[in-house]
């Protein structure tokens, strides 16, 4: 099963930043692909107002979820399809598991599948005698180096092409080289030899469509389709959210996917998978299965304050703007899901005490927002996530934060809705600081239970005069 390892999110983030290969690649990403998304929803010929209409049918399809996963497996299963409902990642696994073991299989492709990171489908094959092999390009040096994706539409950001050519002279016995073209060619090598030999396919699912009873798989290079009809067995793995109802939805969602992951109009690749192949047809799998996962969303749909996050489609144009993210990178969080949306998504899928950290880390900046391609409100969720670790929740097993941190903000309250009470303090705290160290005018550090904020960085000491103090000054 997948690891999560929220907890080591501030210590893995400070060496992010001190890692300079790392700001480089992320600088590069997010200089290219935020102004640039920005720049094709303003094309649009809707303008925001696609956007606005695809929060809609997500929020549509979330509160018809039920009805529209029963008419997308009846569809499935009318031509010939298997479709199994997973309550957990546990069950998702051990029905893949069941495949494998039934067809014999020695050796499984995947397509990119995020959802199959968040079950921890490679090591569950790998313990069981299968080989699984990626097949996405950043997939496929990720998972040779024994690393985790660290963006979910760039998995090896974090990669410069002098360590991949180490990489691939060390596992796949080539002579070293920095090119790109030839990193590609050698990779594209190893990986056609996967694609004709292997034994089944696992692919995700960008998007379901309960009308016509197919799923729906980008790519812009062409793996993922290989990988779902060469194999004699195709399983898809998408979670139980991933669905719209009509096909008029599903173009308004397929539209702005692309340009929110990427920047463009249409991925390469684009496939609509129903069922195994006909028997009219000359290739395609004997086999198809659709897994259907849960694994914690249930619970975050019956919640009216967070059902929200499960509108995303996966796109990564959050990461693509968020300034957190851009400095500490996907790695720090310490599971699947990263950037904003990791954020929110993780703690609520988990453990919100755990995995407190990555939405008190982020900036609340609203640049998450701005960029998403279906308007999810993050910020607002983000904010909320907090209020419950200080107040509590247990529904969601929450435990108040600090007694001592709240009695401090009551009191902070109090002092800021009245302005003889708040001016006597400022009066007494600027003869107070004069005892703390100081260097260069500014605090060094700050008595418990204020030192956290001095731990990193200096505090501007107060001012002798307050803003109001000098404007009456000045209107004398």
């Amino acid at each position: 099963m997948t690891t999560i390892s929220t907890e080591h999110y501030k210590n893995k983030a400070k060496e992010a930043i001190k890692d300079d290969v790392l700001q480089s690649a992320l600088a590069g990403l997010q200089n290219r692909l935020g102004p640039a998304t920005a720049a094709m929803y303003k094309n649009l010929p809707e303008g925001d107002e696609l956007r606005y209409k695809a929060h809609e049918v997500r929020m549509f399809a979330l509160d018809n979820l039920d009805m529209l996963l029963e008419q997308l497996a009846q569809k499935i299963r009318q031509r010939g399809g298997n479709v199994f409902f997973a309550r957990d990642q546990k069950e998702a696994v051990n029905y893949c598991l069941e495949i494998t073991r039934r067809r014999k299989a020695k050796l499984a492709v995947k397509g990119k599948s995020m959802v199959s990171e968040e079950i921890g489908l490679n090591d569950a094959l790998i313990k069981d005698g299968v080989k699984a092999v990626e097949t996405d390009l950043g997939e496929y040096i990720v998972q040779l180096a024994g690393e985790h994706p660290s963006h979910i539409i760039a998995p090896a950001i974090h990669k410069t092409r002098n360590q991949i050519g180490s990489l691939f002279e060390e596992k796949l016995g080539i002579s070293y080289t920095n090119d790109p073209p030839t990193l590609t060619k050698a990779a594209r090598k190893h990986l056609r030899d996967a694609f004709l030999t292997a034994d089944i396919g696992f692919s995700g699912c960008n998007l379901a469509c309960a009308e016509t009873g197919h799923i729906t798989t980008l790519s812009n290079e062409g793996n993922i389709r290989l990988a779902t009809t060469l194999p004699k067995v195709h399983v898809a793995i998408m979670g139980m959210e991933r669905i719209v109802a009509s096909l008029e939805d599903h173009d308004a969602l397929f539209r702005l996917l692309s340009r929110g992951a990427a920047a463009q109009n249409l991925a390469g690749y684009v496939s609509y998978i129903g069922g195994p192949a006909l028997d009219s047809e000359i290739d395609g799998p004997e086999e198809f299965h659709l897994v259907i996962l849960d694994n914690g969303r249930s619970k975050i749909l019956a919640d009216e304050e967070f059902k929200e996050i499960l509108c995303c489609i996966r796109c990564a144009a959050c990461l693509n703007v968020c300034p957190v993210y851009g400095k500490i990178g996907g790695h720090s969080y310490g599971c699947t899901y990263t950037g904003p949306i990791g954020a929110v998504l993780t703690p609520l899928m988990t453990d919100i005490g755990q995995s407190k950290d990555l939405f008190q880390g982020e900036s609340l900046c609203g640049a998450c927002q701005d960029n998403c391609p279906v308007n999810i409100n993050l910020p607002r969720m983000l904010l909320a996530l907090r209020a419950k670790t200080a107040e509590g929740d247990p529904r969601w097993n929450i435990k108040p934060s600090s007694p001592v941190e709240k009695f401090i903000f009551s009191i902070w309250s109090k002092l800021i809705s009245n302005r003889k009470a708040y001016d006597f303090f400022f009066r007494l705290a600027r003869f107070g600081q004069k005892i703390l160290p100081t260097k260069n005018g500014e605090i060094r550090k700050l008595p418990p239970p204020f030192s956290g904020w001095t731990l990193d960085r200096d505090m501007q000491q107060i001012a002798s005069k307050s803003f109001i103090q000098k404007w009456k000054e000045t209107q004398k």
